[in-house]
């Protein structure tokens, strides 16, 4: 059996959203079985880089289960070291062909890095590092629209997306160019429950 091309993931991610959507009970693979065949390896789908915010759970987003998705998260979804070390583990070792970005609205994150911007606002411990590679989005999502919240989350999105497929070393711009692996950006509605895929 051939593995499923990006598109194909991320036609099976949008249709488990939209059956999230709908409150279709999920058939997600949690099974005995499926722990068992899982604890030999792993073959996730996509790969996600995501924000630790509770109220954004990839894999119920999506109707996925174990083993489905390899998932990086951290508060704004941004990359470091660490979060681009698993994703290039991702993709060269479980060959995972999508790598999906996902922001969401009222990040707690991204709102933290515009109080920077705004207020000069500073944050004790590691919080004002934690957010720094988010300010240059808020400065360039101010350009077009001051204090709009929902705009600087999905420019962080995009600057993260841009730098995976412009920046990124060969492990992951490689398969980039052999049409093998697609990264693509995401904003998950709190309210509603949808993820938007806006730019792909």
């Amino acid at each position: 059996m051939s593995s499923p091309t990006p598109d194909e993931v991320l036609a099976l991610l949008k249709a488990g959203n939209r059956d999230f959507l709908n409150d279709v009970p999920s058939r997600a693979p949690i099974d005995r079985g499926t722990r068992l065949r899982l604890a030999s390896g792993q073959q996730p789908m996509a790969a996600y880089v995501s924000c630790s915010d509770s109220r954004v759970p990839p894999e119920l987003l999506f109707g996925r289960g174990l083993g489905e998705l390899f998932i990086v998260r951290n508060a704004g979804n941004t990359l470091d070291t660490t979060a681009m070390g698993s994703l290039e583990f991702a993709v060269a070792v479980l060959q995972v062909p999508l790598i999906v970005v996902m922001g969401h609205e009222a990040c707690g994150a991204v709102n933290a890095a515009m109080t920077v911007v705004r207020d000069n606002a500073r944050f004790p411990g590691n919080i004002g590092k934690m957010i720094e590679p988010i300010i240059p989005a808020v400065l360039e999502a101010r350009q077009q629209a001051p204090d709009d919240l929902s705009a600087a989350v999905h420019q962080n999105v995009r600057r993260v997306t841009r730098s995976l497929r412009e920046e990124a070393s060969p492990l992951l711009l490689n398969p980039q160019a052999e049409g093998k692996l697609k990264v693509v950006g995401a904003f998950y509605h709190l309210s509603s429950g949808e993820v938007d895929f806006f730019d792909g």
